[in-house]
């Protein structure tokens, strides 16, 4: 694929290659109706981490994720924040995931920029990386903030849906157990060595364009790395745009994305139990 072409489409979807500090100012206000964030987290990694056994742990260690200090990512933060503020329809919703260090510095500027924060989202690994080296309790979750444009929005919530997807009781925003992305969904590279360092889950995705999107709806995801969001967004009948600042990442989520086929209700998945003939969902799908 040549990436000569600034914008790409498929099907009304677009992917842009180029900085989100950049490209989101070219977007047009009040045009999207979700947004998926899944930033920079700012681990601050000092050096490398090894396994008991001498063996080298393979963690975030992009430059992507490095920031000279705190003040330089919460500028960071309030730029691209802030212009999803503008993007973003008055009754559209946002979601942001991150890890301790960084979900409540993001927080703290949502707030500021008078997002409304609907839930505080626990996305609990069923198969996290352990704590090597028994200084700390093992890092098992991640968290997501769910918030509305504002106070008055009328945003959108499938709350029957979920429910239904949940065995016919209300879903919790404590215990979304969830793998880790891994196997087949894991994109790997020529040598065999995963592709992303922080490539998402589908399942994670999957349930949150499901709860708070429609059909037709445009999702746009600032941070696209290697496309789940897209994937997912193809799946459910939503269109997406894309921003990755790397051709790689995009040129892999593409060939990823050209490869998925819409689902079918009774083929949706959660907590790898296949939901229930009976449940018909398809006013949403």
């Amino acid at each position: 694929m040549s990436y000569n072409n600034h914008i790409t489409s498929i099907s009304s979807s677009k992917y842009i290659l180029g900085d989100s500090l950049i490209e989101l100012k070219k977007l047009k206000d009040h045009s999207v109706d979700m947004v998926f964030c899944d930033p920079p987290y700012n681990l601050q990694l000092s050096k490398t981490l090894y396994r008991p056994d001498a063996t080298k742990v393979s963690g975030v260690n992009d430059d992507w994720d490095k920031f000279n200090n705190f003040q330089d990512y919460d500028t960071f933060t309030k730029i691209w924040l802030s212009e999803i503020k503008r993007i973003l329809k008055a009754d559209g919703c946002l979601w942001v995931i991150g890890s301790y260090h960084n979900i409540y510095r993001i927080g703290y500027i949502l707030q500021n920029l008078n997002f409304w924060i609907l839930n505080d989202i626990i996305w609990r690994k069923t198969n996290p990386m352990p704590n090597f080296k028994g200084t700390r309790f093992t890092n098992a979750h991640e968290t997501l903030i769910w918030a509305a444009n504002s106070k008055f929005s009328k945003y959108t919530f499938n709350y029957q849906t979920m429910k239904q997807l949940n065995e016919n009781k209300q879903m919790r925003s404590d215990d979304w157990l969830i793998n880790i992305c891994s196997g087949r969904e894991r994109l790997k590279d020529i040598k065999n060595q995963k592709l992303h360092n922080t490539q998402k889950p589908e399942e994670l995705l999957l349930r949150v364009v499901l709860s708070s999107t429609k059909p037709g709806d445009l999702v746009l995801d600032p941070f696209f790395g290697t496309g789940t969001t897209g994937v997912v967004c193809k799946k459910l009948g939503r269109k997406f745009i894309g921003i990755e600042k790397s051709a790689t990442y995009l040129k892999e989520a593409k060939k990823r994305i050209l490869k998925v086929k819409k689902i079918k209700s009774t083929e949706i998945k959660l907590l790898n139990k296949k939901i229930s003939k009976k449940i018909n969902i398809n006013s949403i799908l």
